[in-house]
């Protein structure tokens, strides 16, 4: 079992082919535990702050239930808050 404090990769097959390539695409956690508008604050925050640091928002998908921010580092590579 990880530890609370460090990270955890989980790789996962995608049936769809990719075009361009992506070296890897992550899912960050960030508002683990947290619910509703909680954690879309806890969300919004970290993606400010990598925003400052070079990261490019690219949109939000939200509903009652969950939320995740897709987001492209200085490369150009995808990756997620969630």
């Amino acid at each position: 079992m990880p530890s609370a404090f460090a990270p955890c990769l989980f790789f996962q097959r995608v049936p769809e082919g990719k075009v361009v390539k992506n070296r890897v695409h992550l899912d960050v956690r960030v508002g683990t535990g947290l619910v509703g508008e909680e954690r879309l604050a806890a969300l919004e925050a970290e993606g400010a702050r990598l925003v400052a640091l070079g990261a490019v928002r690219e949109r939000l998908l939200y509903d009652a239930t969950d939320a995740c921010i897709g987001m492209r580092d200085i490369e150009g590579d995808e990756f997620c808050l969630d």
